[in-house]
This record gives structure tokens, sequence and C-alpha cells, in this order.
């Protein structure tokens, strides 16, 4: 019986010994089966899944082009910065807090938005873009699993609102929004490049496997501005805006002998590199985009049509008595009663009366042929994105009133650039084509508005405004002579003309011997006893014409009187 026992323990032995030897065996087997599965089967899944963790196509970005004024001092550049994120799946949200101080947020709302990303199953989340590269390298530098940081550009204005209408801004991914950065966008946007490289946990390039594709930066914009008058008409549009309380301005300044635009101003501004108040209002770019009925400053050019009809000469007498006229159902009146005036007293004076009987002699055709060809009416020739298109009446939209109303400004729209662009006209007899950009090759094509001879005789009557007869004493520029005309026009408002507001302008060429530059400057609903545009507009003229004058080295044209001059090694 006791044989029988032992036989049976030793059954069960061997059994259990058996069973725990097949099991190891079994489970060498699978063990050995699945290293054979991953490395024949599922080895070209397992490599893709370790290059995805290990090897990145990293985006190269593109450095945006500059934009400099016509001397190369830049306007717009692009400055290297660090866009940082984290990949919620992988980061400790307790260790942001080491961050958040150093990238000014706040700790608990940063961790709060990476933990509902990690909910959402999100693999990205920025933390801040565009931060200082200092600032990111001591960030990066707490070596937290799941932060990175990729080299970024932000757009910077070194004269910031200065030029910030022309120059306009991008947005945060460097896309052009307003202005130039808007129009030359593909121009000034450079193509991305990218690589292969190993990186590890904390985001740090170990190893570049390879460059797929080499970053090209955008090109460069240079621009007929030149930075220094900017500077100058800036500071005297924003000065005489604050001084009379107005709600806005605007200033063209133009090469005389090229057409190009030297400055190009506008009232309200903004500063672009800083848009925490930014108001929206304030990025419109008045110079080209508003229109305004320029008032007075059309009488130069229903002179000047007299002129050329052959009529007329400037000696011509026309009578304004007795200081009004009725046409059709309206009175229109000068000032006072001039009595007989010829046609150099007719703008120096500033006379309705005298211009609205040259427009009825001349008729609308006459008149409609001569402003089209000075360009008033016509579209913009820049393509500036928002650039206003003027307007003039077609002849047969002119009956009497409408005529006699267009010869002293009313009726038509124009915009400051447009404006400054048709005084161009008086320079040579010629009207350029006005571009932004530096002109690389040649003499740009002139089209003629009137004979050089009528140009020369309406460059002296615009010097009898500026004399002690004309309306436009003010804009006198010492040791130059200079010429202009002045404008004040009543505002429209939603009953018609508004009896208490007025659009002050100036329209200016000096020095009139030999024109260097074009100055218009637009005052927009200037408050006080002084709305005129001799009194408002004038003075800005003249404060910027004479910086400009001396800044540009222009000899002094203006004769000496009652005083000797004091030469090197001579005697007075």
């Amino acid at each position: 019986m006791a044989l029988e026992e032992n036989e049976l323990k030793e059954g069960i032995q061997r059994w259990r010994f058996a069973l725990v030897l097949g099991a190891f065996a079994l489970l060498l087997f699978v063990v050995a089966a699945r290293l054979v599965m991953l490395h024949t089967v599922e080895q070209p899944f397992l490599f893709e899944q370790g290059e995805k963790r290990t090897v990145r196509s990293e985006v190269q970005p593109a450095s945006r082009g500059m934009i400099v004024d016509r001397h190369g001092e830049p306007l717009a550049v692009s400055t290297p910065v660090t866009t940082l994120w984290v990949n919620p799946q992988q980061v400790n949200t307790s260790e942001l807090s080491q961050v958040a101080p150093l990238l000014e947020l706040n700790a608990a709302e940063l961790k709060r938005r990476v933990e509902r990303a990690q909910r959402q199953g999100r693999s990205f989340y920025f933390v801040k873009r565009q931060v200082e590269p200092e600032v990111a390298s001591r960030v990066l530098g707490k070596k937290i699993a799941g932060l990175y940081g990729d080299t970024d550009y932000r757009r910077y204005y070194p004269a910031a609102e200065v030029t910030s209408h022309t120059l306009g801004l991008v947005n945060i991914d460097g896309k052009g929004q307003e202005g130039l950065e808007l129009a030359f966008d593909d121009y000034l946007s450079g193509k991305e490049g990218s690589r292969q490289v190993v990186k590890d946990l904390y985001g740090n390039v170990i190893k570049q496997l390879g460059v797929k594709a080499v970053a090209e930066p955008g090109h460069d914009l240079q621009l007929t501005i030149d930075l220094r008058l900017q500077y100058i008409a800036y500071r005297e549009l924003k000065a005489v805006v604050q001084s009379h309380k107005a709600t806005a301005g605007s200033a063209v300044m133009l090469d005389a002998k090229t057409g190009e635009i030297l400055a190009l101003v506008s009232q309200p501004s903004y500063n672009p590199n800083n848009r925490a108040d930014l108001k929206p209002g304030n990025m419109r770019n008045r110079a080209v985009a508003d229109l305004v009925e320029p008032g007075s400053t059309m009488k130069p050019f229903t002179v000047a049509a007299a002129i050329e009809s052959g009529r007329y000469s400037p000696g011509t007498i026309v009578d304004t008595s007795p200081g009004w006229i009725r046409v059709k159902r309206k009175a229109i009146r000068d000032h006072r009663n001039y009595g007989e005036l010829d046609l150099t007293g007719i703008i120096t004076k500033s006379s309705n009366v005298g211009v609205s009987k040259l427009a009825q002699d001349l008729g609308a055709d006459s008149m409609w042929q001569f402003f089209d060809h000075a360009g008033l009416g016509r579209p913009g020739t820049l393509g500036f994105p928002g650039e206003a298109v003027g307007s003039m009446p077609y002849p047969e939209q002119m009956d009497d009133l409408r005529l006699s109303t267009v010869s002293y400004g009313y009726g038509l729209s124009v915009s400051p650039l447009q404006l400054a662009e048709s005084y161009t006209s008086f320079t040579d007899g010629c009207r350029e084509h006005v571009s932004l950009l530096m002109s690389q090759v040649g003499q740009q094509s002139c089209e003629r508005v009137m004979s050089e001879k009528t140009a020369r005789q309406i460059l002296d009557m615009l010097g009898t405004v500026v004399g002690p007869k004309g309306t436009g004493k003010r804009a006198a520029v010492e040791g130059y002579l200079v010429g202009g005309k002045t404008g004040t026009a009543h505002k429209v408002g939603r009953g018609g003309y508004e009896d208490s507001e007025y659009t002050a302008v100036f329209a200016g060429i000096a020095p009139i011997s030999d024109p260097e530059l074009v100055l218009v400057v637009i005052v927009d609903e200037p408050q006080g006893k002084e709305y005129y545009g001799g009194e408002v507009a004038a003075p800005v003229f003249s404060r910027v014409m004479e910086q400009a004058l001396r800044l540009r080295q222009v000899i002094p044209d203006a004769p000496v009187e009652d005083e000797w001059l004091q030469v090197a090694g001579g005697s007075r």
C-alpha cells in the first residue's frame, strides 16, 4: 500500500515538472516568435514610429525683405525671435510654473489651458509667440520635457508712427495687412525651407540629417520716401492738428522734377510696433484714401485753361464787380468787391467771380478736357490698397452752376496725393507719372498738360499769392521765392454743405524760379477762429518747405534787399 502511494506521488511530481517545463518552453517560444515578428513583419512599422519620435522635418522660416527709404535707411526690418510651444501629451503641467513668470504669463491659467489641451488629445499648443531670443533661451534652459522653441521672425518698424500709414503692417504670421506690406506682400515674402533633424526629448537638435529646401529671403523694397523729410512733415502736421484741434490732416511732398513721393504723412497715426491701444480709424492713410473738395486750389487750373485757349493772357482784365454773380438760383460771391482784375489778380485775390466768368466763357468741354489732362478725377497710379479714385463731372453733367462751382474747386473731389500730382503740371507743363518705388532706369514719360510758357506764367501768379497782397502770406519761406494757392472748402454733411465745418488746404511749389518741391497740406475740420487755408495750412507749408529746401541744399533765390552779403575775406 505504501509502495503504491510513493509511486503516485512520484508520478504527480513528474507531471508537475513536465507541466512547468512545458510552460517555460511555451513562454520561450512566444518570446522567440514575438522577436521574430518584431524583426521581420513589424520591423518597417516600428522603424517608422521610431523615426517619428526622433527625426523631425523642421520648417526653416524665411526672412521678410526689408523696406528702405531712398538713401537706404531701414523703414521695416525682420528680426529673429522664438516661438515657444508644448506637446500637451508629453509635458508635465506642474513644471510650467517655472517658466510662466519669465514669459509674463499667469501660471495657473497656463496650466489650465495646457491640461485642457491634454484632455482634447492635442499634441500642439502655443505657449507664447515671438519671444525675444534671450528670454526664450532662459525658458528652454529649464529643460522641461515637451516644451520646444522654433525660430521665427518679427517685423519691426524703426520710424514707428512716422511711416506707419505708408508701410502698413503685418500680422503675427508675417503676412501683409495694410499699406505697402499688403500691396507688395508676395514680393517681400520669402520662401520657407525645410530640413530633417534628430531631436531629443527637450527639443534640442542632436543631428542634422539633410536639407530638403533652402530658405530664400524676400526681396528688399526701396522707396522714393526721404525719411528726413518724412519726419519733418509728420512733426509739423501733427503739431497743427493738435493746436487747431482738427479731426485729421495729411501732407504730401513730391519732387517737382521727377514726381517722386518724398513724404507722405497722415494724422491721426498709430505705432505698428505696439498695437495694444490700436484704433482702426487711425490706420487710414488719408493722404491716399481720403477724397476732399480742393476749393480754391483749383483756380490756377481754370486760369491756365483760359490762357491755353489763346483768348486770354495774364494781363487780360475781368470785371468782378459788384463782388458777386448770380448763376441760375445761386449767388457766387467774393470776400469783397475787387472790381476789375487781371488773371494774375484773380489768383492773388482768389476771386470766385473771376474764375466763374472764365469757366462760363470756356465751356464745359474745354474745362473738362484740361482738368482731365491734369489728372483730376482719374484713378490713382500707385496700386496702393484703398487708394481713392477722384471724381470729376463729365461735360454733360455740368450745367452753368456746376461749371462755375467746379472752376473754384467745388463739385469735384481729389485725394491729397492726386492734388499734389496735378500741381507738378505747373513745374514744366507736364504731369509726371508718380511711382512710390525708386525709378531705376531713365526718365519717366511725361504727359503734356500745358505749354511751358503757360506753366511759367501760372508759377509767377502763384508767387503773388504768397506776397503781401495775397491770401497765402503765411506760406512765405525766408530766402526763397515760393508760390502756391490757398483753399478753404465747406464740409459736406447730411443736409448739404455745413456752415461751420471746413477743410483748410494749401498747395504750393518751391522755389518758383526753378521748382524743386511740390507740397500739399490739408487740415480737416480745424476748430477755433482760424480755419482758412491761408491761416491753418499755409504756415505748415512754410515750416516744412523751409527745412526741406535747406536739407536738400537748394540755393536761395529770393533777392536780398537793403543788405550787404558778407563773404569770406570781404568787408561790409
